[in-house]
């Protein structure tokens, strides 16, 4: 080892050491929540909790301890994890600057990707979003429907050209995870990183496509980033992390620099096209309209107080391509795998969507923005597959000082007194489940845990209403809620729409016969077989 590893390893166990000895010396409030034992002095129960077999592992302990209860984290550090409805108002919407961004998350954002809207808090994110928040209104993704449909139209072209002798195995996840990047690279962008109909090469959205597998990797080293990130300048950082040989840091290395060069690359190329006028930019793919056009146009005439640095517009690049890609490409994938096994539930979507696109001739045409968001059938499969399979399963905040966590009902502490709220101290984590919140059977019935679309089309169990869950979208925590909901979640619910609108009426789905498995991680995927960590899903496509 070189002096400087020798130093930096010593740093770690003494570090290591101090912890270990606080988490036995310091008493917690929330001592006498029940919860599990730590399963590990130095991890607690992070290794299940993060783990490939974290969604059993979380359904066992909400069914054992209930909306409520006490983990441990690194260091046996004492957090809490909850689903509790009311617990969600207070962390997403009425409290939400105690319960903030946890730093872990910041942190591993900021260094990767640049003071992106993923990246920053308080008055910092305030003023992103609210130089964001136009670009993905209704008014605006109207606009946007006639690229999405042009993009689709090639998937299908591309799709139809793999299967035209009848029936061909596809890996359906690459084909969603390619069409989800070129949606928001000319819808978001102004940008195409892949004409779909033939295969390139590209290195940005090969950098996009391994960051959060490559992230996973790092899941437990990055609990120590917040600590790091604050350890002398930035290059003396850089240069520690180039000398750590380890593969997954070396390559989230390597993806950091590509996804920065390539959004400096895109960046420059608008703010040239901007300042040659309207023309030029009408020239550019997304004819002026994508989200980074409209966002520097917008920036420009912004006050001074309102603008947005050049850092943070660039930050953006990267943070709306990764939050847009994995998240919809997975949960299309998910939906389609659905549909597969579900072979009534696909046929009947696809009968209403060649009854909605028949332009009376027996030809389909494409569908505006209206038409495809107003279809019930489409919606329903789509709301029920993000109820019961939320691309993103749990949520950390970190307490930025004490409060007090109150409860829609009361639990029981360990010495058997019912407590009605739990107090919780600056530097704690909280746990939110959002599969939890989203499959309660004392919100949704006793089918909760059930894939089942129809539910959409009947009335929602009074239960659910009257629990409030402060999600922005369907009474679901999918896509949160509060100052930090995914400001794109309309762009995203469009996105699945258009691709099922085009593809079901032209392509019959159907399963291989051979097992596909969802791996629980940052943004759940899915691979072929329970051993295999590869990001594919092989379906057996038709061509009608």
């Amino acid at each position: 080892m070189t002096p400087l590893q020798q130093l930096l390893a010593g740093a770690l166990v003494l570090y290591v050491l101090w912890r270990f000895t606080r988490s036995f010396s310091v008493k917690s409030p929330v001592d006498n929540i029940p919860g599990p034992q730590s399963d590990s002095y130095i991890t607690g129960n992070m290794k299940n909790i993060l783990g490939p077999d974290r969604w059993a592992y979380e359904k066992a302990l909400v069914q054992q301890y209930g909306r409520l209860f006490k983990f441990y984290g690194l260091f046996n550090a004492k957090w809490l994890y909850t689903y509790d409805p009311r617990a969600l108002h207070s962390i997403y919407v009425k409290d939400q600057d105690v319960f903030e961004e946890n730093d872990v998350l910041l942190s591993s954002f900021m260094t990767t990707l640049g003071p992106g809207l993923l990246a920053t808090v308080e008055q910092q994110h305030r003023r992103q979003r609210k130089m964001l928040n136009p670009l993905f209104s209704a008014k605006h993704l109207r606009e946007m429907t006639p690229i999405f449909n042009g993009i689709i139209n090639k998937l299908q072209e591309a799709i139809a050209t793999r299967v035209k002798a009848g029936t061909e195995e596809i890996d359906v996840l690459g084909w969603m995870g390619r069409t989800a990047l070129e949606l928001i690279g000319q819808g978001g962008l102004g940008h195409s990183f892949d004409p779909l109909t033939e295969d390139v090469a590209d290195e940005f959205a090969d950098a996009v496509k391994a960051y959060f597998p490559v992230l996973q990797q790092l899941e437990l080293p990055r609990m120590l980033l917040p600590k790091l990130v604050k350890i002398g300048p930035a290059w003396f950082r850089r240069k520690v992390v180039e000398l750590i040989p380890y593969a997954p840091l070396q390559r989230i290395l390597q993806i950091s620099n590509a996804l920065h060069s390539r959004s400096l690359q895109i960046y420059n190329e608008k703010k040239e096209a901007l300042a040659k006028g309207d023309e030029a930019l009408k020239q550019q793919v997304g004819e002026g309209k994508d989200i980074m056009s409209v966002l520097l146009r917008a920036n420009m005439a912004a006050s001074e107080d309102d603008r947005l640095p050049d850092e943070e517009v660039i930050a953006q690049v990267s943070t709306l391509v990764l939050a847009a890609m994995d998240t919809t490409s997975n949960a299309l994938a998910r939906i389609l795998h659905l549909l597969s096994e579900n072979q009534d539930m696909q046929q009947k979507l696809r009968e209403e969507l060649i009854r909605a696109r028949d332009d009376g001739t027996g030809k389909l045409r494409d569908l505006d923005y209206d038409e495809v968001m107003e279809l019930p059938y489409l919606d329903a499969v789509c709301r029920e597959t993000l109820r019961r399979y939320p691309p993103v399963s749990v949520l950390m905040r970190e307490v930025r000082k004490d409060a007090v966590l109150p409860l829609s009902a009361p639990i029981r502490g360990l010495d058997g007194q019912e407590l009605h709220s739990v107090p919780v101290t600056k530097g704690m984590r909280v746990l939110t489940d959002i599969i939890a919140s989203n499959c309660s059977p004392e919100l949704w019935g006793p089918d909760a845990d059930a894939w089942r679309p129809e539910r959409w089309l009947e009335p929602l169990p009074k239960a659910l209403e009257d629990a409030h869950v402060p999600g922005v979208y369907s009474h679901l925590m999918t896509f949160i809620g509060g100052a930090r909901a995914c400001i794109g979640f309309k762009f995203s619910q469009l996105e699945m729409k258009v691709v099922l609108a085009a593809l079901l009426p032209a392509f019959r789905f159907a399963p291989t016969g051979r097992p596909v498995h969802w791996n629980a991680a940052g943004v759940a995927y899915p691979s072929a077989g329970r051993h295999s960590r590869k990001p594919e899903m092989p379906l057996r496509v038709t061509l009608l």
